[in-house]
């Protein structure tokens, strides 16, 4: 009789432990005790280049200390991976979506989907032809660095010869708008001529196999290389060497590792700072301020600093040589810049 009422009392006391922990959401990978992940944030990327690399690495950083979840997706640069990743994490039911898009003209079905779902959407680095619904984005004013990147040519080959221009994925919006920058500048500039441009999908095998294809074609035409990306003129770069071309101007965008020692060495003449950490983490630190119901604006611009071979060394810490330390400070920086407005401000007060 007695061991029956011990089991029975032990029965009652995990029953009304397990309808206690019910409560206070067990089993729910959302809301975990103890500081863990409270919050799910879904991220689809269009690929993992070296700058987006670079933000994961921010998002992280700012994800650890304000605990935040990532559901990280990378499409292969492929549309209908994207819109199956946007629709999962939907189904997810995460807390917020952040998307960098593969294609301006897409998603159009999914974002109608988040928005009904009343998930919020946030475009980061690169955004959407229809935004209407989108909740906010955070995107860098691409034309003034395209018209930035083609100034610096413009000066190395004082106004004068034949460039080839490589180009991002084609119908995104980074690369219609630096492409657009480019196109403003050479209106400035008549005796500067665009011997041939395509994209080579911000990738740096598909530039060394592009430019190669331009020197089999052009040969000793070709004076300067304008790249939308530092990865893409480092393929130039390569190729251009190993054809014995060295010493043709290449000029990049996105101020990565190995951009701005190629800026150092002479190799470019110069790139423009985009710094995936900064820009990435901003966006998922609006996010975090989304779910917070906290007034955010519809649109916050990051603008790239020029990074030429006379002010390289001042860039190199953050994004080279002292990155832990950086990382460790980011969230502090995220906050600050969004108080001031300046989000690609990079020192800490």
């Amino acid at each position: 009789m007695l061991k029956r009422l011990i089991r029975s009392s032990v029965a009652v006391v995990v029953t009304v432990g397990a309808l206690a922990l019910s409560a206070c959401g067990a089993g729910d990978p959302s809301k975990t005790s103890a500081g863990g992940p409270e919050k799910r944030v879904g991220v689809t990327v269009y690929d993992m280049s070296s700058f987006i690399s670079q933000g994961k690495e921010g998002m992280q950083s700012y994800a650890d200390k304000n605990h935040i979840q990532l559901l990280w997706n990378s499409a292969g640069n492929d549309v209908s991976t994207q819109a199956n990743q946007v629709e999962q994490l939907i189904n997810q039911k995460v807390d917020a979506i952040i998307i960098v898009p593969v294609q301006a003209d897409s998603l159009a079905p999914q974002m109608q989907l988040a928005k009904t779902a009343g998930i919020p959407v946030i475009a980061v680095n690169t955004t959407l032809t229809d935004s209407s619904a989108l909740t906010s984005s955070v995107l860098p004013d691409d034309v003034a660095a395209g018209e930035s990147e083609m100034k610096m040519m413009a000066q190395k080959l004082n106004g004068k010869g034949n460039i080839v221009v490589l180009q991002g994925p084609l119908a995104s919006s980074p690369e219609l708008d630096r492409t657009k920058g480019i196109t403003n500048v050479l209106k400035d500039y008549p005796d500067i001529k665009v011997l041939a441009k395509d994209t080579a999908n911000w990738k740096r095998d598909e530039a060394v196999n592009k430019t190669k294809n331009w020197i089999s074609g052009f040969g000793d035409q070709i004076d300067g290389v304008v790249s939308e990306n530092d990865d893409m003129a480092l393929g130039a770069i390569q190729a251009l060497n190993e054809a014995g071309k060295k010493g043709v101007p290449v000029v990049g965008v996105d101020g990565i590792q190995d951009g701005l020692a190629a800026v150092k060495s002479g190799e470019m003449i110069g790139t423009n700072l985009q710094h995936g950490r900064v820009e990435m983490a901003t966006g998922l630190a609006i996010a975090d301020r989304i779910i917070a119901k906290q007034q955010v604006e519809p649109k916050y611009t990051y603008v790239m600093p020029p990074i030429t071979p006379s002010t390289v060394d001042s860039f190199e810490g953050h994004v080279v040589t002292d990155v832990p330390a950086f990382l460790n400070t980011l969230p502090d920086l995220i906050a600050q810049n969004l108080q001031s407005g300046d989000i690609a401000n990079e020192t800490l007060k």
